[in-house]
């Protein structure tokens, strides 16, 4: 039984490789802002450590040209690049998209800003790499873009997801799971809106930093309670599960807000985009939890045994990779 549970822990370890970045949330980003009549300033920016970040190109409207050199410089751990456009006409209907995106594993998100007109919003995929302008930007349009980033950012933010994973190993029946992520929910709201509209701010490099160690004490609860002699007896973490993930959902949605700054709003549109956001992270995590508790049923039909197994190989997967990320943020 040792070596099933030593083999499944490699397993389980294979699927979160530490090179993963957690709040991988960093789509390429593109903004055309009109300037004059026919002049307009394009900005965008992807990761450096993309292949589409040093390769890519965005497709530009027909009836634009390129006004000059453009300027490329490393900001951050992005390549961000800045060049003016001289338009013979209105860029509605016209299409833009990025070179390489079909190549890459991330989205892209567009954002038109004419003169005197209301702000569009587009979202570029790999499969649909290119789009079309439209004559002005519909609010449905907002709400399924932003609604979409934050399912991919609770489903692809390892750290978020591993949180909401660890929840569900350590409580027991769905009813207080669905509780106890409705109040992570609500904290992160709370200070994703706050810290978004500038009523509340921390340092991110803090947070972060305990954003893992929050990670890392749910895997360390989750150990404790399958070790303790007597199961009747309740952790703290187990008899008030909404605190502990409320409080912890306060910090994570601070790194939330981080995300989303890398992203942009709509700034005539803000409170949409806010909204479906959050709507789109909970639909994320009711992902997660979904997810956990088909695979859970599933070994316990073939193997009641492997249950417990299962879930301290888990705990310990998240445990070490929540550790890494701990010390790797500390020493950042």
């Amino acid at each position: 039984m040792r070596g099933h549970f030593l083999a499944l822990l490699c397993f389980i370890g294979l699927l979160f490789p530490e090179t993963a970045r957690a709040d991988e949330l960093r789509p390429a980003y593109i903004e055309l802002n009109q300037v004059s009549q026919s002049e307009w300033e394009l900005l965008w920016k992807a990761s450096a450590n993309s292949l589409l970040g040093h390769q890519g190109e965005v497709i530009i409207p027909d009836v634009c040209e390129p006004g000059g050199k453009a300027d490329r410089r490393f900001v951050d751990s992005n390549i961000l690049t800045r060049q003016s456009l001289d338009c013979s006409g209105p860029l509605a209907g016209q299409s833009l998209g990025l070179k390489g995106l079909e190549l890459s594993t991330t989205d892209a998100l567009v954002r038109i800003s004419p003169l005197g007109e209301d702000t569009q919003t587009l979202r570029l995929t790999p499969n649909a790499a290119t789009a079309t302008i439209a004559q002005k930007d519909a609010i449905a349009n907002v709400a399924w873009t932003y609604t979409v980033i934050g399912v991919e950012h609770i489903v692809f933010g390892f750290d978020h997801l591993l949180f909401v994973l660890a929840l569900v190993l350590l409580l027991k029946g769905g009813w207080l799971v669905a509780k106890t992520v409705t109040a992570f929910t609500v904290a992160h709201s709370i200070t994703l809106i706050g810290s978004t509209l500038g009523y509340l701010s921390l340092p991110s490099q803090p947070v972060e930093a305990i954003i893992a160690l929050s990670i890392v004490f749910l895997a360390v609860e989750i150990v404790k309670a399958q070790r303790s002699d007597d199961p009747e007896i309740l952790r703290l973490s187990e008899r008030f599960p909404w605190i502990v993930a409320f409080l912890f959902g306060l910090l994570h949605g601070f790194g939330f807000a981080g995300a989303l700054a890398e992203i942009g709003l709509p700034q005539d549109a803000i409170p949409m985009a806010l909204l479906t956001f959050n709507l789109g992270v909970e639909i994320g995590q009711l992902i997660i939890v979904a997810v956990a508790f088909a695979v859970l049923a599933l070994i316990r039909r073939f193997q009641q045994s492997w249950v417990q197994p299962a879930k301290a190989a888990t705990s310990y997967a998240i445990g070490i990779i929540a550790t890494y990320w701990f010390i790797e943020r500390m020493v950042a």
